[in-house]
């Protein structure tokens, strides 16, 4: 083995360290052909994914979720949710794989399994294809959400995971489940693009759109864009971990609501929805005919998750100060108060976020 190279991940696992990793011996290379996408990865007939010398693992900062850009990119960044601004409003901002690993078995335990036997059942009622149910995957990160939803529904899936960070979206295609809730095989390619790229037409054929903690970062001309793209298509959408705006914390602190406050209008401070996302899609949805349910999953964090707890907190109250620089002195001392709270394992915080299901019109009679 060469000692340059750490050992491959297993299917369904994130790499535990940044940067390109082999991949998996059991991943045919016809499941993540699309990984051809990704600049200075390659995969070959064996399926192993060789990579070029890039400044990709020396550009991430391992902890609390935001990466450096690449060499002679702005240094804008992404906390966790919490957008950093900058001046480049065209250059994506990259999550850190390490927060993405982080925070996975939080988003599995808060998301609303209620939600999911009406979306089995439209599911059920569509033709099947020779290759499965297509799920496109947007703003995929490195994958999380296929690998809670793939294995919990029956049934052949090839899933589209579509991101504008091409370092994750290899992170997403090494790490993509095999096998559904039946034990039906799983396949898997990457787009690199954005929103403003899915339009019924790209969504010809898919079954469901399926998202993460992106509602809350997107404007509210993109959350109309991927509704009318959905209803166009006749899929569903499944739209989860979207912030609510509430976050409460225990043991209480005398500057708590001043900071939730500063994060908040923070997140509407560049034009996106922030809290106020999920309604905004609920309505987008329904002016186009879709049957919308939401309910509550919140994240509830406690010693066991000690460690997010502290990568969220820096990047929360961050977003605050810089949302309101005089909050600075004060945020200071608030954010080492808490943390050594919870080094302590005496800190508990419920972060507040919202699941939503778009059950659209079906397209050609399907009920």
């Amino acid at each position: 083995m060469n000692p340059r190279k750490p050992p491959a991940p297993a299917a369904g696992v994130v790499p535990a360290r940044p940067g390109p990793q082999d991949a998996p011996d059991a991943v045919d290379a016809t499941d993540i052909t699309g990984v051809t996408d990704i600049t200075g990865v390659t995969v070959i007939a064996d399926g192993t994914v060789v990579t070029d010398d890039t400044d990709a693992a020396s550009a991430v900062v391992p902890g609390a979720g935001p990466t450096g850009r690449s060499r002679g990119e702005r240094a804008t960044v992404r906390l966790g949710g919490v957008t950093a601004r900058g001046d480049a409003a065209d250059e994506p901002p990259r999550y850190a794989p390490e927060w993405l690993r982080l925070r996975e078995p939080a988003d599995a335990a808060a998301r609303a399994h209620d939600l999911l036997d009406p979306l089995r059942i439209r599911l059920a009622n569509l033709p099947r294809r020779a290759d499965g149910l297509v799920v496109h995957d947007v703003g995929c990160g490195t994958g999380s959400m296929g690998r809670w939803l793939a294995p919990r529904l029956d049934g052949a899936q090839h899933w589209v995971l579509h991101d504008r960070d091409p370092y994750l979206l290899h992170f997403a295609a090494v790490a993509a489940p095999r096998t559904a809730a039946d034990g039906s095989r799983v396949t898997v390619e990457t787009r690199r693009g954005d929103l403003a790229r899915l339009t019924p037409d790209a969504l010809a054929g898919a079954a469901l759109v399926t998202a993460s903690a992106l509602l809350d970062v997107l404007t509210a001309e993109e959350v109309g864009n991927l509704a009318a793209a959905c209803a166009g298509a006749g899929c569903p959408a499944l739209l989860t971990l979207s912030v609510a705006g509430r976050v409460e914390l225990t043991p209480a602190h005398p500057l708590d609501a001043e900071i939730i406050e500063a994060f908040n209008d923070h997140q509407r401070g560049t034009g996106m929805l922030g809290p106020d996302a999920v309604t905004a899609a609920a309505e987008a949805f329904a002016g186009h005919g879709a049957t919308v349910r939401t309910l509550p999953s919140p994240w509830r964090l406690g010693p066991d998750e000690a460690g997010l707890t502290a990568s969220w907190l820096r990047g929360w109250v961050g977003a605050a100060v810089e949302q309101r620089p005089e909050l600075r002195e004060r945020a200071a001392r608030y954010l080492d108060e808490r943390l050594a709270v919870c080094a302590a394992g005496e800190l508990r915080v419920v972060v507040h976020h919202t699941d939503l299901l778009a059950l659209c019109r079906p397209t050609g009679g399907v009920s």
